[in-house]
């Protein structure tokens, strides 16, 4: 979720916990539904934008897309633990 950070906590030891609400979705996605890039960045761009309020910029969306990009690329990682 470093990747992601659309309100730029990475780094607070207070904020550590932040995202924790949406890391359980995102893990649904990625191996239970086996989504795609796609899929994942447009539902961290929809939190950013409609849950946090963030405006949605092109930060947010390359902000999305590369975190999604990492997920995926991490997912046969996850399926060995």
């Amino acid at each position: 979720m470093r990747e992601w950070d659309p309100i730029g906590v990475a780094g607070v030891p207070e904020a550590a916990d932040e995202y924790d609400g949406y890391v359980g979705t995102v893990y649904v996605m990625l191996m239970d539904q086996r989504a795609g890039k796609e899929r994942i960045a447009a539902y961290l761009f929809d939190v950013a934008t409609k849950h946090m309020g963030i405006s949605a910029h092109a930060s947010v969306a390359e902000r999305s897309d590369n975190a999604a990009a990492v997920l995926i690329s991490m997912r046969s990682e996850f399926e060995t633990h």
